[in-house]
């Protein structure tokens, strides 16, 4: 049995769980970390997903759910702090007594230059973790590349532009290069060549197409970049049964974090954690975990929902599928997934590892 090169997940990755209190400059603690991704959605109200990181820098918000381009306001995330985060008084991630959910990657600051591809790039990574933030300028020339500085190779690479109403594509290697998803969308896998050029990303760079989504000339864009790394992270596909005694997909941990998506038909993005449980500022969310139903859609704007339909187990070495609902285990359906760990299976030194 392979044994994992991260024994304590949660000094990488981590849901932090907070009540809002409308007020500015409001401190999340408890992360574990600096986080320099913060992805935040309210619970309990129809509002946007509101993503920031360290090289955008604070105060500069892209949605999940929407094309819209950067939003920059003084109501937003005011600071990235050594232990987690301070938000303002934005709606969105910070209502007076509303239950938010926050999911926290660690990468690097606000990130160095990187000259590995035929376009500079400006990049935040933790190679530990294999997770790298990038920004960089289009320039609309096909076969372009940028550097990633993940020392290995993304199997998924999500980008959006910043300047501009784009969607947000993404690549996902068990699809391959030829294809492509849309983060904001609830449509199947889609086929072009001018996404990454039919060429799947290399240990230092990940390649673009001519096209506006993602190599637009003079575009400033932002890429999140993922390697798997054993024991905390996995990037995978499934085939779905349709069945209550649905699909095992093996990890090689107990998820902390997944996000899943139907590839050969149209489902939202759904997303589940080992947190999101129990009571919280008056709001009764049931138990979760084992047959975790709730969750957010990240396409959507929508409360987090609760549906036996989408029921999933999370277990100590990856997940199941108990709900029937096509958005996760249709009969015969195809999906990706990204899921990253609470606690590896096998730690370091071949024990078995604990949560933590």
């Amino acid at each position: 049995m392979a044994y994992t090169t991260i024994n304590k997940s949660s000094e990488h990755f981590n849901t932090k769980l907070y009540t809002g209190n409308g007020s500015y400059g409001h401190g999340i603690t408890g992360v574990g970390f600096q986080p320099d991704l913060v992805w935040i959605k309210n619970r309990v109200d129809n509002a946007d997903h509101r993503i920031f990181d360290a090289v955008r820098g604070t105060d500069k918000s892209l949605s999940s759910n929407t094309t819209n381009a950067t939003v920059t306001g003084v109501n937003l995330l005011h600071s990235f702090d050594s232990d987690g985060f301070t938000v303002d008084d934005d709606g969105a991630i910070n209502t007076n007594n509303n239950a938010i959910c926050s999911w926290n990657w660690k990468a690097n600051g606000a990130g160095s230059a990187n000259t590995a591809g035929t376009i500079n790039s400006t990049v935040s990574v933790n190679t530990t973790a294999g997770f790298s933030i990038v920004s960089f300028v289009g320039n609309a020339t096909s076969g372009a590349t940028v550097g990633h500085g993940l020392n290995a190779v993304p199997k998924v690479v999500i980008i959006k532009g910043r300047d501009s109403a784009l969607e947000w594509r993404s690549y996902f290697s068990p699809i391959g290069a030829g294809k492509y998803m849309v983060l904001n969308e609830n449509h199947a896998e889609a086929t072009g060549s001018n996404f990454m050029n039919n060429t799947a990303p290399t240990s230092s760079v990940f390649s673009l197409g001519n096209g506006a989504t993602p190599n637009k000339n003079g575009e400033n864009y932002i890429a999140y970049c993922f390697a798997e790394k054993q024991g905390y992270s996995k990037f995978g596909s499934y085939i779905g049964n349709g069945n209550a005694d649905g699909t095992f997909i093996y990890t090689g941990f107990k998820p902390a974090w997944i996000m899943f998506k139907r590839t050969d038909n149209t489902g939202n993005w759904y997303i589940k954690d080992n947190k999101r449980s129990g009571t919280s500022a008056g709001q009764n969310f049931g138990q979760m975990n084992p047959n975790q139903t709730q969750y957010p859609s990240a396409d959507t704007s929508s409360v987090e929902n609760k549906t036996s339909g989408y029921a999933m187990d999370i277990l100590s070495n990856g997940f199941k599928t108990r709900g029937t609902d096509s958005g996760i285990n249709a009969s015969g359906g195809t999906y990706i997934y990204m899921a990253f760990a609470e606690a590896p299976l096998v730690g370091t030194n071949g024990v078995t590892a604990k949560a933590r």
